[in-house]
């Protein structure tokens, strides 16, 4: 499978925890908040669940390649 990410912006505290971890998947935007980088290259589908779960503020979203949330 082929998972992607978003961020819930509305959400997110902006901790970089997920840029920190996966700089090659997720960045900032103009506001400082946490931003998916589309296709993630390089990011395993297990290792962007695990992303998702240590959000400090749960905004990581992770949908599979129908669109459909991952249950976390």
């Amino acid at each position: 499978m082929t998972y992607t990410a978003t961020v819930d912006k509305d959400v997110c505290i902006s901790s970089g925890r997920c840029v920190a971890d996966a700089p090659e998947a997720f960045d900032f935007d103009d506001d400082e908040l946490a931003e998916a980088v589309p296709g993630h290259p390089g990011l395993s589908d297990a290792a962007l669940v695990e992303l998702a779960r240590v959000c400090p503020s749960g905004a990581i979203r992770v949908h599979d390649e129908l669109g459909a949330e991952v249950e976390l």
